[in-house]
């Protein structure tokens, strides 16, 4: 327990228990000659995605995935990237493809995300993967919004009906996170920037998520007794790294609550070397059910 009431949620747990099944998968596909690659694409200052870039190499590790890093450099083109990403899509050895952030000024990210072919998207980033969410179709979901559901969906809460407040709305975080928890049954309201009262929400719910990278922004008096808190922020403040939800306060409110770091931020990870697996198995039966049809053609 922490504090009076608050439970804290492990997340480094909840993603090695997801990594555990990965890599299960990963060697059923092996066995059937299809070894899960991902290749991680960063340009400019290797340094700024670095800790990423390692993260995602170790847990690609643990979960039997080969990954390839390749960095590019500061005055690549968008039309030298847009013939790498081409070449990476058409490559069968290839099961997935990373856009590592942050990009230089002349290289628009959502241009590149939509040039990822949507069965190689295991960031879940193109508008065909985001769009999907919509009619319930959950495959290769956005990583950090899957982990976020995922996560609330470990605790002994009923997800049919449960009272839901998600404060960002975010085309990649916010947005998904809510269809897919009305997906699972939930009631779920929806604050941004415009919101009158985000706090006359938040009181009414019995799960809070936020991701708006403010700082301490959910305090605990705007919390309902017992609730769960999901803390998706990341942010720098005195050197140390803290979430949108003020830890202290939250954690003698919530029945349960992530760490930042240590709760969504692992799950993430895991999340991403489940969707190359789940890529890997989609593409392999896309070639199958391909050359079966031309068996007969």
């Amino acid at each position: 327990m922490i504090g009076n009431t608050a439970t804290l949620i492990d997340g480094k747990a909840i993603a090695a228990d997801l990594r555990k099944d990965v890599a299960a998968r990963a060697a059923e596909l092996s066995d059937k000659g299809w070894s899960p690659k991902l290749v991680s694409l960063s340009v400019g200052d290797a340094a700024a995605a670095e800790l990423y870039v390692r993260n995602q190499q170790k847990s690609a590790k643990s979960a039997g995935v080969e990954f390839e890093a390749r960095n590019y450099p500061t005055e690549t083109s968008l039309e030298q990237l847009t013939g790498i990403i081409q070449g990476l899509n058409a490559d069968p050895r290839v099961n997935g493809i990373i856009i590592q952030r942050p990009l230089p000024d002349h290289i628009p990210v959502k241009t590149l995300q939509k040039l990822v072919h949507p069965l190689k998207d295991v960031e879940g980033m193109h508008p065909a993967s985001i769009g999907n969410i919509v009619y319930n179709d959950l495959a290769l979901g956005p990583c950090t919004a899957v982990a976020a559901v995922e996560i609330l969906k470990t605790l002994p809460l009923d997800m049919e009906g449960l009272n839901v407040t998600v404060i960002g709305h975010s085309e990649i975080v916010g947005k998904p996170i809510a269809f897919l928890l009305m997906g699972l049954g939930a009631t779920v309201t929806v604050c941004h920037h415009m919101t009158r009262s985000v706090a006359m929400h938040s009181r009414a719910a019995d799960a809070v998520f936020v991701a708006v990278g403010v700082p301490g922004l959910v305090t605990g008096e705007m919390l309902k007794p017992g609730c769960a808190v999901i803390d998706i922020g990341i942010n720098r403040v005195d050197d140390k790294t803290v979430g949108d939800a003020d830890f202290e306060s939250c954690s003698q409110v919530a029945g349960w609550i992530t760490p930042v770091p240590g709760g969504v931020g692992p799950v993430t990870v895991a999340t991403l070397m489940s969707n190359a697996v789940l890529a890997t198995e989609m593409q392999m039966n896309h070639y199958r059910d391909a050359y079966a049809r031309s068996e007969f053609d």
